[in-house]
């Protein structure tokens, strides 16, 4: 929990020196807008496929940040096609990390809990559904960890991957446009979006945290 605090913070900072380097002391120069064309142009085909793999690998192993990733899409190929290579690269890496879980996971959770995992609210593919959903919209839960629990969990593929795809939408588009925005010279706006992504996603973490840490001495 600390740890992703931790990130969130210095993501902010780094945000903040790009739009307000005079402020901060900092001198950082940023590739113009014709200078990334020319590495669109020169890239070609394969710089698509990187975004998109790197998404999908950012979402299998949970170390690796994925919204840098978005930020550079936004950066080269504007809000649009930005956030439509990081809508599939998130999908195809949900996908996965839901296929390992389902493959090599549930026949593990079901030789040791039985049916007991399908009870009560875990065993309605509408609850599942909407949970899956909600938490794409909450930029605090761990995007690779829902995908995991619900290849554990009965619910449908299918289910999974529509609830994932029109849940990542939002930020993804989000996400994509701050890069555009900064990259076409507006970083003010995009630093302010920023801002208030991290402080709601920081708010959001500090109230779960506080929250956890009442429950255990209420319990002890």
């Amino acid at each position: 929990m600390m740890m992703r605090v931790l990130l969130i913070a210095v993501f902010l900072m780094g945000v903040v020196a790009l739009a307000f380097p005079d402020v901060l002391g900092v001198d950082i120069r940023l590739p113009d807008r014709a200078e990334i064309d020319r590495w669109i142009e020169a890239a070609g085909l394969a710089g698509p496929i990187v975004i998109v793999a790197l998404m999908t690998i950012a979402i299998v192993a949970s170390p690796l940040p994925s919204a840098p990733i978005a930020l550079a899409a936004g950066a080269a190929y504007g809000h649009t096609y930005g956030t439509l290579f990081v809508v599939l690269g998130a999908e195809l890496g949900a996908l996965a990390a839901f296929g390992l879980a389902r493959g090599l996971g549930r026949p593990f959770v079901e030789r040791h809990l039985g049916q007991k995992i399908n009870a009560g609210l875990f065993g309605s593919q509408n609850t599942l559904t909407f949970l899956v959903f909600g938490s794409r919209l909450l930029p605090f839960l761990s995007f690779d960890m829902i995908s995991y629990a619900a290849g554990l969990s009965k619910l449908h593929l299918w289910r999974f991957a529509l609830a994932t795809m029109a849940g990542i939408i939002p930020a993804s588009f989000l996400l994509a446009h701050m890069g555009s925005q900064a990259m076409n010279g507006d970083a003010r706006t995009a630093t302010w979006t920023a801002l208030a992504l991290g402080g709601f996603t920081g708010l959001s973490v500090l109230f779960a945290a506080t929250r956890k840490t009442g429950t255990q001495r209420e319990e002890s």
